[in-house]
């Protein structure tokens, strides 16, 4: 079985010409063949080396031929599955179909005082358990709800916040790598039977660190499926042209997915877009600009053409510090614009200032915008019963009215979509309650949800499993003296 994503029932939006496309996939295997990629990995270079790239070991740099990066392309699934360990919670990646993930945060953020602090392991599985409830999340990201927590070292971060993740959600979950933490993370899934969708991460430009070639051989060799993408930072790490920012991106991306294919043809890879402008001003990403949704609608356009998912990682990502109007604009307008352009996962959920926090309370009100994407997405049923010719004719002008018919009746709820953690009270209502906010209705549903729900638990077995692979885990990281 697979659980049913958001499906988009129009033409995805596009804002490339095909003369554009073919410019920007010329320009990505002139790149890859003459400028070539610094891979960091001596077994990677090997495999590039025999299947007719041309390698020089001396700076670890690799070109690749044209044709050899189109074939392993087409070795890509256009859509696949990926197994949670509640089947009805597996996911079909691909096609017309939209999933949200939730973003994620290294601290938990005060709602009084928007200031940051660490989060308490209650805390974050308290978070989890919200994100397993809500309707309109399907997957749980990386470093998920925090980056740590009180009471662990770093270095255990990754396979604390995997384990919590099994724990307290039988959602698809998203994997990171930190100092072999995918070790541990794979043998986890495969505790609970099921799949990690292990992410890989560039370092532009036009780099990849062993760390992130070695989580690959492993994810791929675990017959798991990957998610590639870069991080890139136009006018900093990549060109500051939407165009050239594409090439380097697209052709960061390729290389990895190449790698993969030699390694295991057929191999289920997910191409992430998750790219910034710079703040010239700072320095640093402009999260929630506008720019980033051109890309990534232009991203999106390209890697549909060329036959594969697209995973769209920037849109929960924002430069407001709090809960307030800019949050929800710079969210809203990269989400809605990720999904009419065809995205098949976007990250949108709980992020409050870019990376830095996350709060259960932001991915609640966060649902709701991706359950009003959800209607835009199915888009509208023109049928007999829909036109309602009859009904209009049957009703007649003033005075008469459609309050009390049957069609209203079952439609209204069909055509509408009613947020959870919304003010739609009229304006007398609202006073009268004490002019609620929508954080108040957040709070609310937080604590009507944590009251609440129980996500499915581990056998008695899965969970001693689990507790042997940290203690493992912690065994390794002791002898490495990291711990």
């Amino acid at each position: 079985m697979s659980k049913r994503g958001l499906l988009r029932n129009f033409k995805p939006l596009e804002i490339l010409t095909d003369e554009q496309v073919e410019s920007i996939h010329s320009g990505t295997l002139h790149v890859l063949a003459k400028t070539g990629l610094r891979i960091e990995h001596e077994r990677a270079l090997k495999i590039f080396e025999q299947n007719g790239c041309k390698v020089d070991y001396s700076d670890k740099r690799v070109r690749i031929p044209p044709a050899l990066v189109e074939e392993c392309l087409r070795k890509c699934p256009s859509s696949f599955i990926v197994k949670a360990r509640d089947e009805d919670n597996n996911v079909t990646i691909g096609g017309n179909t939209t999933y949200f993930k939730n973003s994620c945060g290294m601290q938990i953020i005060d709602l009084d005082t928007w200031e940051p602090r660490t989060a308490t392991r209650k805390e974050n599985y308290d978070a989890i358990t919200v994100l397993d409830k809500l309707d309109n999340l399907h997957i749980l990201g990386p470093y998920t709800a925090f980056f740590g927590f009180e009471g662990i070292s770093p270095v255990m971060a990754m396979p604390e916040s995997c384990a919590a993740k099994f724990r307290n959600s039988s959602k698809v979950q998203i994997e990171g790598y930190s100092n072999d933490s995918e070790i541990f993370q794979i043998q986890m899934a495969k505790a609970v039977d099921a799949e990690i969708l292990q992410q890989i991460l560039a370092s532009p430009p036009m780099a990849w660190y062993s760390d992130a070639i070695e989580a690959l051989f492993r994810a791929v060799e675990a017959d798991f499926p990957v998610t590639v993408f870069s991080g890139q930072v136009s006018g900093g790490t990549a060109p500051a042209t939407l165009p050239g920012a594409m090439i380097t991106n697209n052709a960061e991306l390729m290389g990895t997915i190449v790698l993969a294919q030699l390694i295991k043809p057929g191999t289920r890879v997910l191409p992430g877009d998750y790219a910034f402008a710079m703040n010239m001003r700072t320095g640093s990403p402009a999260f929630g600009a506008i720019g980033s949704s051109l890309h990534q609608v232009a991203f999106n356009q390209i890697w549909r053409w060329y036959g594969l998912p697209v995973y769209n990682v920037t849109s929960g990502y924002l430069s407001s510090k709090s809960m307030d109007y800019q949050a929800g604009y710079e969210k809203a307008i990269q989400a809605i614009m990720s999904a009419v352009s065809g995205a098949n996962l976007i990250g949108l959920h709980g992020s409050v200032s870019a990376e830095i926090t996350f709060h259960a309370v932001q991915a609640i009100l966060d649902d709701d915008i991706a359950g009003m994407i959800k209607r835009f997405l199915e888009g509208i049923l023109v049928n007999t019963e829909t036109l309602a010719v009859d009904l209009i004719d049957q009703v007649g002008p003033i005075p008469g009215h459609f309050l009390g018919t049957e069609h209203s009746r079952k439609w209204w709820k069909i055509e509408q979509f009613l947020p959870k953690a919304a003010d739609w009270m009229t304006y007398q209502e609202w006073i009268a309650q004490g002019k609620p906010k929508a954080l108040d209705y957040g709070r609310q549903r937080m604590d009507e949800i944590l009251a609440t729900h129980k996500p499915k638990p581990l056998t008695p077995g899965q969970e001693e499993e689990i507790e042997k692979i940290l203690e493992d885990s912690r065994n390794y990281y002791k002898k490495l003296g990291k711990l």
